[in-house]
């Protein structure tokens, strides 16, 4: 079993930080070969981290991101249809049992994230990215490959994972997932890091950032998310932020300052047109 605090110091190299709990789920579901879901705000570092393992793990990441009205041929596979036509065309002289052996064999499958990762030559990341979005057909779907790590294609047969595969889910929590997903996987709630942490990153993500600076704007962002904003910054806004401080040659941070670069850090009308009594929160 990777042991959770080597896996910190490994994700720490590609500038992630977990803390110990969050080191420990991760560490179980790595051990265990169970898929990870990882719940939480939009923003605060999930798809982040299985781009890290990815690194840590020296496993190519396969991503499939989720939207609604997904299906089985963006997500697993779909046939090329036009080389299988011509194909027809082609021997169109040959019985069909031959004929349709032929077209629908693994040369004309197209591969598709979750096909790609169980067909992978060494052990990927898949990260399934807001699940949340897809519908709970799509998810049923996918419980065959979280509980045996193989795929059927009707034509085809079964197709077992060559490499069982990390498997990584999102969910931003828009809807509720189902419980028989839930069971086949080990859990992380993720919420926004607290001050010290945020500062941390801060300081590994924007080169040359004075620690003074950072801790301030760490500071500032950790007020802002208290104040019901429409969309509370993300760690990338305030990453962003930060590297727009720093690229001004900001020393020290005031309500002025804030108001002139809000764009990089609030991303809707209702929460510029509140800068000045926002204006107040900032950590000088």
């Amino acid at each position: 079993m990777l042991k959770p605090d080597s896996l910190q110091r490994a994700l720490e190299d590609r500038d992630y930080l977990l803390d110990g709990a969050q080191a420990l789920s991760v560490s179980i579901a790595l051990h265990l070969e169970k898929p990870l879901l990882i719940e939480g705000p939009a923003g605060v570092g999930k798809t982040e981290l299985a781009k890290a393992l990815s690194l840590a793990l020296d496993a190519p990441l396969i991503r499939l991101q989720c939207y609604e009205g997904l299906g089985e041929e963006k997500a697993l596979y779909e046939w090329n249809y036009a080389k299988q036509l011509l194909h027809i065309q082609a021997d169109g002289n040959k019985p069909w049992d031959e004929l349709s052996a032929d077209v629908f064999s693994q040369k004309y499958l197209m591969e598709r994230p979750l096909l790609r990762s169980i067909r992978s030559a060494k052990r990927a990341v898949l990260l399934v990215d807001e699940l949340d979005r897809v519908d709970e057909e799509f998810e049923a779907f996918l419980l065959e490959l979280l509980s045996d790590f193989q795929i059927t294609i009707p034509e085809l047969g079964t197709i077992a994972a060559l490499h069982k595969p990390v498997v990584v889910l999102t969910s931003n929590a828009t809807r509720e997932l189902g419980e028989a997903l839930r069971r086949r996987c080990i859990y992380l709630y993720m919420d926004f890091p607290n001050l010290e942490r945020e500062r941390d990153i801060i300081v590994r993500k924007v080169p040359g950032i004075a620690q003074t600076l950072a801790q301030h704007v760490a500071a500032t962002v950790q007020r802002l998310r208290t104040q019901g904003l429409r969309k509370p910054p993300s760690i990338s806004e305030t990453l962003d932020w930060a590297a727009v401080l720093c690229a001004m040659g900001v020393q020290r941070l005031d309500g002025r300052v804030f108001e002139d670069t809000a764009g990089a850090l609030l991303k809707h009308k209702a929460d510029l047109e509140r800068l000045e009594q926002l204006r107040s929160l900032v950590s000088e």
